[in-house]
């Protein structure tokens, strides 16, 4: 990963929405950082609600490029998230997507889910 890679220089309008999206989480992304913060899944790093080119990543481990999504619903085979994740993907990324029922009634599952993908390295 290149020095800096996750500091990349973006405009303001990106960063504030990010900031907003960071204070107005859903109740499944308030469970996902719960545990994902300050390190807890076996001493990674996470990052929520990162803007990376034309998109903000709901949860980011830049040291291993996983990005985990906490969806609803409304992400039920869609086109734009299949794009988007094919762009990610090519940036080097692995994407994992989670409906907000999983985090929020069974988040061991989740938790365990995302550890099996950082031993696949």
């Amino acid at each position: 990963m290149p020095a800096g890679f996750h500091h990349r220089p973006l405009a303001k309008r990106k960063r504030s929405h990010a900031r907003q999206l960071r204070s107005d989480a859903t109740d499944a992304e308030a469970a996902m950082w719960r545990l994902l913060r300050h390190r807890r899944l076996a001493g990674f790093k996470f990052r929520r609600q990162v803007p990376l080119q034309n998109y903000i990543l709901d949860f980011v481990c830049f040291e291993r490029k996983l990005v985990a999504e906490v969806d609803g619903s409304q992400h039920f085979e869609s086109d734009s998230d299949r794009r988007r994740d094919a762009i990610l993907i090519n940036e080097g990324f692995r994407v994992l997507r989670y409906w907000n029922n999983d985090v929020l009634q069974r988040p061991s599952s989740v938790l365990e889910d995302i550890f099996a993908h950082f031993a696949d390295d």
